[in-house]
């Protein structure tokens, strides 16, 4: 590359995707002085803090980092989440055609390739218009991205209507795990309603077209799907991970962190369950009476759920009494605390936290492994049912509150978590052999993960020869 080549990016502008993708950038101009990056920020209801996030991010990084705020777009909100997704990208083609004419009639550093979120695969089209390698970025694992690949060739190749699958007892052969996967268990939602299914899998044929894809993984933790994944027809695969914003602010303003100070080290257990995670006041009765008789130290971030029938994130509760069971703060005054917003990643790396009852979002995975905290898992939507199996049955990473648990989006949840299941998950989380057995395993893939980004680890290579790979691309063009 020369001295002034040039990478644009395309996040989705949920505040998971984003952060990951902007992690990454500073890991490539870090890495290559040669490098540069343009990121193209849209601005959604999704996230309506993002130039705060943005702004936050853009003074702590390079100057070969920069960013363009484009316009804003309206789109419809009367649809799934994943067709609202698919329509907001379609506005925003123009907007990314527009900007990426600009940065090429410029003439200051050469487009060496655009790389867009595993929801931004329109912007792939834009990418052909103007004679520029196309990338991936996928912020979920690797088995993760084999599944919607493996799907995608079961509807294409072999003609079958997953959506037959829902209800079904069927149990897939997947080439990413060793052991079957429970179909109507834990695939995604998407997958069972046709039209989402449609537009879930089209993403993933638009991989193929890719010169590769980037994924927020380490070989160390998924080694089976990472050599799975030539196999079910991906173009090149980078395991980059984990990826991860882990610079943990002051404690000043944090009371909670000087409550932590106070507990005994790996005693504390912590429920958070992610920007969109809430759930409806019956079920958070159920929550509070399973921490009351577990007689566990907790911490428990308790989010208000939107109106039922908008796409919105959680908030805090004036008031988190009014929801709980009578006197149960005062009950619990000498074990718990009960918290809106928490600072997830600073509760994480605490030495009193000793197990985190998570949605399993993939961002909260890997800080878990980082942090050497074991999960007890609860998925809530998207891809999180599948990555609790993969947690749980395959890695043997995380404890189990209750992995088919789903909650839709904009309708909630129809099914109540009781407060036995959800004791007995906590228990198995923190108390005997097999919570000390399990501890010892996250420690050790917590220290492998750190590894793998070290000068000669399996990432730091994967990104250096993705470096590479980009340069030899735009050389033979």
């Amino acid at each position: 590359m020369s001295a002034t080549s040039e990478l644009v990016f395309v996040p989705f502008p949920a505040i998971g995707h984003l952060m990951s993708m902007l992690e990454m950038a500073k890991l490539l101009v870090h890495r290559d002085n040669r490098l540069s990056i343009t990121v193209l920020i849209m601005k959604s209801r999704l996230n309506p803090k993002i130039e705060s996030h943005v702004e936050s991010f853009a003074a702590s990084v390079a100057a070969r980092i920069r960013f363009i705020l484009l316009p804003w777009q309206n789109s419809s909100m009367e649809a799934s989440p994943i067709a609202m997704f698919n329509q907001f990208m379609e506005s925003h083609k123009a907007n990314v055609r527009e900007a990426i004419a600009d940065l090429s009639a410029c003439g200051s550093s050469r487009l060496e390739g655009l790389v867009v979120d595993m929801f931004c695969t329109s912007m792939i089209n834009v990418a052909i218009e103007f004679s520029i390698p196309s990338y991936v970025f996928i912020p979920s694992g690797g088995a993760s991205l084999g599944l919607m690949l493996y799907l995608q060739s079961l509807q294409e190749e072999q003609h079958m209507d997953l959506t037959r699958l829902k209800g079904s007892d069927a149990e897939l052969d997947f080439p990413c795990f060793a052991n079957p996967l429970p179909a109507a268990k834990f695939l995604p939602s998407e997958v069972f309603m046709k039209e989402d299914c449609r537009i879930f899998l089209g993403h993933a044929k638009r991989f193929r077209e890719t010169k590769g894809i980037l994924v927020n993984t380490f070989t160390e933790l998924e080694p089976r799907a990472v050599e799975a994944l030539a196999g079910l027809g991906a173009p090149a695969v980078y395991p980059v991970g984990p990826i991860l914003n882990i610079k943990v602010e002051s404690k000043k303003g944090f009371e909670i962190l000087d409550w932590l100070d106070q507990q005994s080290n790996a005693s504390v257990v912590f429920l958070c369950f992610g920007s969109f995670g809430s759930f409806d006041q019956d079920q958070v009765k159920e929550i509070a009476r399973a921490l009351e008789r577990s007689g566990c130290h907790f911490l428990w971030s308790l989010r208000q759920p939107p109106a039922k029938g908008k796409l919105e994130a959680p908030c805090d509760y004036a008031d988190p009494a009014e929801v709980l069971p009578e006197g149960f703060i005062d009950r619990t005054a000498g074990v718990g605390r009960v918290i809106g917003w928490a600072p997830q990643v600073a509760v994480l790396t605490h030495q009193a936290i000793g197990g985190f009852v998570s949605h399993c979002g993939w961002n909260s995975t890997l800080e878990s492994i980082w942090f050497g905290v074991p999960i007890a898992a609860w998925p809530q939507y998207a891809e999180q049912q599948f990555n609790a199996f993969q947690l749980v049955v395959e890695l043997g990473l995380a404890a189990e509150i209750k992995m088919d648990y789903r909650r839709d989006l904009i309708k909630g949840s129809d099914s109540i978590v009781t407060a036995d299941e959800i004791e007995g998950g906590i228990r198995k989380l923190m108390e005997g052999e097999e919570a000390e057995g399990r501890r010892k395993k996250v420690k050790e893939v917590s220290e492998k993960s750190r590894k793998a980004l070290m000068e000669g680890g399996s990432s730091y290579l994967s990104l250096g020869r993705f470096i590479e790979d980009v340069r030899s691309q735009r050389a033979s063009s």
